[in-house]
């Protein structure tokens, strides 16, 4: 049994980390929130020591690493706000301890660089949460894209995750924080497409604002036609008819590919990856960080009719 410590235990992705620790026979030893709404850690590590200053949790970490051998933190799960990603994988690193980091690793593709520096020097491994590559739909989309590489193949994507007034005004709604739309909801499908389609070509950005945003890639072996939003006035009736608040389409050269459900326990396998030491690493995920910065700093087109979404498909409730 190893011990891990988890900073932003009081997130909304922290739950999947604990479970995923729980479910891998380990042990969550520390946890950091600034905010102390964190009576979810009862549900599966009771004896946690549990701070709301980092000050007080540094110092904590580093007394165990001086301890006793077994008591020593091994990974810690990192899910805290987007802008503080960079420094809590060096805290990690630091303490020497694996950093395992929820997306987006960091905000710009020049941070990784700095940290694989630091992951070289420090023996320790930067570990990355992209689940999406586990997904048994995906998986097979990717094999049979290979079996027919000389295609290029035409893609519409839709992600809509309605989100409430609370989004703008807390980290999420500020570009310097979050990376904006692109950055915190998109930036695990990007990955997913260039993991599938191959390497960018040429990308042009329509439309992005704090809310909603979209474009057209040109990959290897895709055209793609991309919208996100945050927006519930851009979900399609049949998600709103069902009550429910995320919407995802993936159609492929015109037929629906399905992949709304199977989320459940990609956390969990993704940590498995890790422990058995073949899980995805900061060179993973520098190529979609790298097409998120682009857009980000896109002169945006201004083409009318493509801020809408751009597919339609079946809802899905994660």
């Amino acid at each position: 049994m190893l011990n891990f410590a988890l900073i932003g235990v009081g997130g909304f992705i922290a739950p999947r980390h604990l479970q995923a620790i729980k479910e891998t026979g380990n042990n969550l030893a520390v946890a950091l929130d600034r905010n102390d709404s964190v009576g979810i850690i009862d549900r599966y590590f009771s004896d946690a020591s549990f701070f709301t200053e980092f000050e007080r949790f540094d110092r904590h970490v580093e007394k165990l690493r001086r301890g006793a051998h077994e008591n020593q933190v091994r990974y810690v799960s990192i899910c805290s706000p987007n802008y503080l990603h960079d420094a809590h994988i060096r805290f990690a690193l630091r303490v020497h301890a694996d950093a395992i980091c929820e997306k987006p690793m960091v905000l710009e593709p020049w941070n990784v660089d700095a940290l694989q520096e630091i992951e070289r020097e420090s023996n320790h491994r930067i570990w990355c949460i992209l689940q999406l590559r586990l997904h048994p739909h995906i998986i097979a989309l990717r094999e049979q894209i290979a079996a027919a590489e000389d295609r290029i193949h035409d893609i519409d994507l839709s992600y809509i995750t309605a989100r409430g007034r609370w989004y703008l005004v807390s980290w999420k709604g500020v570009d310097e924080k979050s990376g904006g739309v692109a950055m915190n909801i998109g930036v695990h499908f990007f990955d997913m497409l260039l993991w599938i389609f191959g390497p960018v070509q040429r990308s042009t950005v329509h439309f992005l604002d704090a809310t909603r945003g979209s474009g057209y890639l040109e990959l290897q072996r895709a055209r793609v036609r991309w919208f996100l939003s945050v927006n519930a006035a851009d979900l399609p009736p049949e998600a709103v008819g069902k009550g429910l608040r995320t919407y995802r389409s993936l159609r492929l050269n015109g037929k629906e590919y399905e992949f709304s459900d199977g989320f459940a326990d990609l956390h969990t396998q993704v940590y498995r990856g890790i422990l058995a030491g073949h899980g995805f690493g900061a060179t993973d995920v520098r190529p979609a960080i790298q097409l998120v910065h682009d857009i980000r700093n896109a002169v945006q087109s201004g083409l009318k009719g493509e801020i809408h979404p751009l597919a339609t498909g079946k809802a899905g409730g994660q």
